[in-house]
């Protein structure tokens, strides 16, 4: 034994080094992977920087040259009065985009809402002054989200994965536009991964049942049916084969026919704040005073469509892919919690969630919705679930006879720090992209006192932490918008922008009174 007693040492002492070794190894790898990282990050901010000085110093040789008043005048202007002033040449696009350059500037100075300037449109500004026609958005500068391709610039969706790959081509959409003469001169911020409130790349490829959607943002409807005349153009349909060859319908957005519309101020699932049900009365009020018709309209298991439809189809691997996208990334405050209830393994959930189910339903129902399908022929039913409950859902209304539906919309704006919590109050905006029928949201007031006093009384429909989390993200709100939700049919777009006008021009009307 005592031979044998330094060979077991010295096997001991090896295992301890390799032990230690490893342990150093991994150390420096995630120190390694951490500094590569950084990097990256350091690479991609100062891409960033360089773009913002570019632009900034074009803007200090514009304001040279333009008096201060004609910008803000500029910037004052409707969309389409705008337009109309580049179309006829009374307006410089090269004038309109340092206006804008200039007002960006200005702006994210203060939220940061720009990840990056385009220094291309000053490229493309100098094509456009050139092309023999002049598209329908001839010389209007537009911003596009982070997640919609540019060439040469970066899509990250705030993931590290996606840094050091700028796009090689341009996006159909900024394809269409260009052609179109707008001028795309910054891309803006969006939630990490999409996820959150509030050539197209995503975190998770392959979803088809419940469709994501792009639409355009502005100031007015005139604007968004402008856009929309742009878009579906010969152009489109040639780039995309997918999209249907159809013309904007001018003569169903310009109808001043009375609507038969159904109308609901809550989904029974996530009651929204006081202020944003009263938005909806409001407008059925000015509506049916217009000549229009109101019929009450109550949508069909939204709680089913919530956990069972909307939340299995992207949990459908358990948050799996999802949370790859992660892998070595910072992660945004705001989704910690959706991502740490993703890491709990399968069994956790379903325990977890059997103990919550006596006091907290619906967060119990949500972890049961993160747990994995286990055949294809269960992600099969799944999808003809969805099936079924559009057939039901239009088969609904189609009875009622209606042309469109009025109804709430998240909000006021949350207060930071809230949106990540409040996953499940989504389901006024989730229910349309299931179904996926056209929607917009319109704003027709703003938060007033009386609201925040009714507020108080807020108790949702269950008294749990989701409903007062809900009161405590949209506390002290006063002043904010507050708007309505205006749905039509699968391929009605311009109807549904021929509604969101009328509630526009009744809003509008009712504050000038």
């Amino acid at each position: 034994m005592r031979e044998l007693l330094p060979e077991t040492e010295l096997a001991s002492a090896a295992a301890l080094a390799l032990l230690c070794g490893s342990a150093a190894a991994v150390v420096v790898w995630k120190w390694l992977s951490k500094r590569h990282i950084q990097k990256k990050m350091e690479e991609a901010r100062r891409t960033r920087d360089e773009g913002v000085k570019k632009m900034a110093k074009a803007v200090q040789q514009f304001r040279e040259q333009v008096p201060s008043d004609k910008t803000d005048a500029i910037l004052s202007l409707p969309l389409l009065e705008l337009a109309g002033r580049l179309q006829e040449g009374s307006l410089s696009p090269r004038t309109v985009l340092y206006t804008y350059i200039q007002k960006a500037l200005e702006v994210t100075q203060q939220t940061n809402c720009v990840q990056y300037f385009i220094p291309e449109c000053e490229e493309q500004l100098q094509e456009i002054q050139q092309q023999r026609e002049k598209g329908l958005l001839y010389g209007i500068p537009v911003s596009i989200k982070d997640h919609i391709g540019h060439k040469g610039h970066l899509s990250t969706c705030g993931l590290v994965k996606f840094l050091g790959t700028p796009e090689q081509e341009d996006s159909v959409l900024v394809k269409v536009l260009k052609r179109q003469g707008a001028i795309p001169f910054a891309k803006t911020n969006v939630p990490q991964s999409l996820f959150n409130l509030s050539g197209i790349n995503g975190p998770v490829d392959g979803i088809v049942s419940v469709p994501c959607a792009l639409g355009p943002m502005a100031r007015d409807v005139d604007s968004l049916a402008l856009c929309m005349k742009a878009l579906l153009c010969e152009e489109m349909f040639r780039l995309d084969p997918t999209v249907p060859p159809i013309p904007f319908n001018e003569e169903v957005y310009s109808s001043s026919a009375p609507l038969r519309i159904g109308y609901y101020d809550t989904d029974g699932y996530f009651p929204l704040p006081p202020c944003m049900r009263r938005a909806v009365h409001e407008t059925r009020e000015a509506l049916q005073a217009a000549g229009h018709e109101l019929v009450l309209f109550t949508p069909l298991h939204v709680r089913h469509v919530m956990t069972e439809l909307f939340l299995k189809t992207f949990f459908a691997d358990g948050g799996r892919a999802w949370l790859d996208v992660f892998t070595g990334n910072i992660v945004d405050p705001g989704l910690k919690p959706q991502v740490n209830f993703c890491r709990i393994p399968r069994l956790g959930k379903k325990i977890l969630a059997l103990i919550l189910k006596p006091l907290f339903p619906r967060m119990a129902d949500y972890l049961n919705a993160l747990c994995s399908m286990r055949s294809v022929k269960e992600m099969w039913d799944h999808q003809h679930q969805i099936e079924v409950y559009r057939s039901e859902f239009i088969a609904q209304w189609r009875e009622l006879q209606l042309d469109v539906v009025l109804c709430p919309v998240l909000g006021p704006a949350f207060t930071i720090g809230f949106p990540g919590k409040l996953l499940s109050a989504i389901t006024s905006t989730m229910l349309y992209n299931v179904l996926n029928f056209p929607a917009g949201v319109v704003p027709v007031s703003t938060v007033t006192e009386a609201d925040e006093e009714e507020l108080k009384l807020y108790r949702g429909c269950c008294g749990d932490l989701w409903d007062r989390t809900l009161k405590q993200a949209v506390e002290g709100a006063v002043g904010l918008p507050v708007a309505v939700q205006c749905v039509a049919l699968p391929w009605q777009e311009e109807l549904c922008l021929r509604f969101m006008k009328e509630v526009e021009t009744l809003s509008r009307a009712k504050r000038a009174a």
